[in-house]
């Protein structure tokens, strides 16, 4: 299962750092991403990274979010900086897990980013 944390509010130019981990018998994990939904609208990829650290990132986060992972630790966390009051949204992680299960997408439980003006 993945675990999500480190969400917030904040205001206008601030920073925040979310972080979700992966457990159980993990075998491994391909791509690992966050995704975000803004009331009213349709889930969308934020950013996503490989295991062998290939990033991707939605056009209007570019140059202000960081993803990044630590395999040792099954760990996905995205550094969100200079945020705006359109980044606010339900942040969820997700990642492409093989286990003892066999593989398949997990999704995390949702963590609320609010970005006040």
């Amino acid at each position: 299962q993945l675990q999500a944390s480190g969400g917030g509010s904040v205001q206008a130019g601030g920073s925040l750092r979310l972080s979700c981990a992966a457990s159980g018998s993990i075998f491994s994990i391909n791509v690992m991403g966050w995704y975000r939904q803004a009331p009213g609208k349709q889930r969308e990829l934020v950013a996503s990274i490989s295991w062998g650290g290939s990033t991707n990132y939605v056009e209007s986060v570019k140059g202000r979010f960081a993803i990044s992972r630590d395999n040792a630790k099954n760990t996905v966390y995205l550094q969100m900086n200079s945020l705006k009051p359109e980044d606010t949204a339900v942040y969820y992680c997700n990642s492409y897990v093989c286990s003892a299960l066999g593989c398949k997408t997990y999704w995390g439980q949702g963590t609320l980013v609010t970005v006040s003006s």
